[in-house]
């Protein structure tokens, strides 16, 4: 791999590096894109959206027959709020659940998972914002800098990995060491609609960049052929590993 660090997630196979976000408005309208991608997706997100709109029974489902799952939350509260929470979604067996990088937030994450293997993610900066709309919310810092305060806050806590534009990748790798894992949102294949994203990348500079695991939204949900879509971006994975 084109690392200057090995990571544990070497091992990870192309398409389970894939994550698919089902950024749909419904369950129906959910499980007809899993079935229609079949094989060819092995892990899903499920965000806000989809949660209120039956999401939660479908992620139940979806893991019952084999799918990993990423419920992308964000919990952000008071550290009791967050443990218990934190609790529910462990017994779900799901594979990742994201909270925002806050160093109270994420320790009662952390202390809440038990004997439970799943993994929390922090959310350093979301990806639709940039050292403008930092400024804007009253942050000081730039965003890599606030990206790099927030990785180091994470490894502190404990917390699994990161969610992070593949362009802050790279430097956080050396901060967070080679064992902490590194998904990437904002990913767009060459020539895909940026959209509402400020951040992006395509999926093979991100693998090459030093990214674990990819979230894509609509360049596979929107797609023509959403299968198709999806078994390009797999195999545009495998050739930057």
């Amino acid at each position: 791999m084109q690392r200057d660090l090995q990571t544990m997630a070497d091992t990870i196979s192309p398409r389970d590096r894939l994550i698919v976000a089902l950024d749909l408005a419904n369950t129906k309208a959910a499980e007809a894109m899993v079935a229609e991608l079949g094989d060819a997706v092995s892990f899903y997100k499920i965000g806000l959206e989809l949660t209120y709109g039956g999401g939660l029974g479908l992620a139940r489902d979806l893991i019952k027959s084999g799918k990993q799952i990423f419920l992308d939350l964000k919990f952000h509260d008071i550290p009791n709020t967050v443990a218990r929470a934190t609790e529910q979604v462990a017994e779900m067996g799901a594979t990742f659940l994201t909270v925002h990088a806050f160093p109270q937030t994420m320790k009662a994450a952390v202390g809440a998972l038990g004997s439970s293997k799943m993994k929390i993610l922090a959310v350093t900066v979301m990806t639709s914002y940039d050292d403008d709309d930092l400024r804007e919310a009253g942050y000081a810092l730039r965003v890599p800098e606030l990206v790099g305060r927030r990785a180091q806050q994470a490894k502190a806590a404990g917390i699994h990995g990161l969610i992070l534009s593949a362009e802050e990748v790279k430097a956080m790798r050396g901060i967070v060491g080679p064992d902490m894992l590194l998904v990437t949102p904002g990913i767009r294949p060459a020539g895909a609609a940026i959209g509402d994203q400020k951040r992006v990348m395509t999926p093979a500079e991100a693998i090459k960049g030093g990214a674990d695991h990819l979230v894509v939204g609509r360049p596979v949900t929107q797609a023509p052929d959403p299968k198709a879509a999806a078994e390009a971006i797999v195999a545009e994975i495998a050739g930057a590993c």
